[in-house]
């Protein structure tokens, strides 16, 4: 049966759910404060890996079985969206490195710790690395690095085209975009905008920040990233280098570009990158690879990541209304499981709605 939606936030797990929802024969109305191009989204300020080990060892287990999910769920949607778009969207699992400079080879033991505490079962999927094995895997790193980590089953997605594809995939669908449309308030069934009220079978809250009047504990955790372009530099799959202070993740990207960032500073400054994070950046980059100091950078990016007390992500549901939020530094890597789950949840509701009636 189709069912009127509305949703409001079209961040990353907005677009999801729409998408997801849309391909169920639901008619969806998507709100946003900024344009469909998605500029205000904290999707567009990710490096967007898909990194469950990695991850994992400053978090809770479910991050890392939840994260898996992601391995297997991504490439299937990533291929949907092509075929309806014709869009190329960069989709790799081709494992990640994690290395550190001599000085630094106390914090690459210490994550192999964190993993062998966290994930013991998972641990012969983690391989050590001496030079000319790593010069197998990224013949450029191994000038600098004799040893490191290589985590195979890790990857990472083209975010900036995915949202693109989300967005035209919407728009050829049928969805009904209100772009610049604030939605102040969300209850069952009902969506609150500038001039009231508007009613629908289903209302769906994924307003990130947005939703702090609604989401009791709900905070801000800032991120800053830097897009670069560098001729010079050749890395086919994920970095992360190992520092005292912060991992550098160096993702890649097609045309030789790089997604970099580190930062995650317990902030709801929506201010630009300071200069302190693009000096850290940039000279922590330099250490990793020389020929990034012919590099230019295109964007610097900051935005805030919406967290729960937790650091997990939260699904509420009651009939006519979802919440879903909370995806802190782990969106694209969680986003599968919590957009699973809220369709889940929507399921339950409706089988309970046409039982009681």
């Amino acid at each position: 049966m189709t069912q009127s939606i509305a949703i409001a936030g079209a961040g990353l797990l907005g677009r999801l759910m729409a998408w997801k929802l849309l391909c169920r024969g639901h008619s969806v109305t998507l709100f946003d404060n900024g344009s469909r191009q998605g500029e205000l989204s904290a999707a567009r300020v990710a490096a967007s890996m898909l990194a469950p080990y990695t991850e994992v060892a400053s978090a809770e287990r479910r991050v890392f079985d939840w994260g898996l999910q992601a391995l297997d769920w991504w490439p299937g949607l990533v291929a949907e969206l092509t075929e309806v778009t014709g869009r190329d969207i960069a989709c790799a699992r081709n494992g990640s490195v994690v290395v550190a400079h001599d000085l630094d080879k106390a914090n690459l033991r210490h994550f192999q710790q964190q993993l062998q505490a966290v994930v013991p079962d998972q641990m012969a999927r983690v391989e050590s690395l001496n030079r000319a094995r790593l010069a197998e895997l990224e013949p450029e790193l191994a000038a600098r690095f004799n040893e490191g980590l290589y985590l195979p089953d890790e990857g990472y997605l083209d975010n900036t085209a995915l949202l693109a594809a989300l967005t035209e995939a919407l728009t050829a669908g049928g969805v009904n975009w209100c772009e610049h449309t604030a939605v102040s308030e969300v209850a069952p069934g009902q969506v609150k905008l500038e001039g009231g009220w508007q009613a629908f079978d289903w209302a769906i809250d994924c307003r990130g920040l947005g939703a702090k009047d609604q989401l009791t504990g709900l905070r801000g955790v800032r991120g800053e990233v830097l897009w670069l372009h560098a001729p010079e530099v050749d890395l086919t799959r994920p970095v992360r280098l190992m520092h005292p202070r912060y991992k550098l993740y160096v993702s890649p990207r097609p045309g030789r570009r790089y997604v970099i960032g580190a930062t995650e500073i317990e902030s709801e400054s929506m201010a630009p990158v300071t200069v302190r994070s693009n000096l850290e950046l940039l000279s922590a980059l330099y250490s990793l690879h020389s020929g990034f100091a012919e590099a230019t950078v295109e964007h610097a990016f900051a935005h805030c990541r919406p967290a729960m007390p937790d650091n997990l992500p939260v699904v509420q549901g009651e009939t006519g209304l979802l919440r879903i939020n909370g995806l802190y530094r782990h969106g694209y890597l969680l986003s599968p499981h919590v957009v699973e789950t809220a369709l889940a949840r929507f399921d339950e509701m409706n089988d309970l709605r046409r039982v009681s009636a």
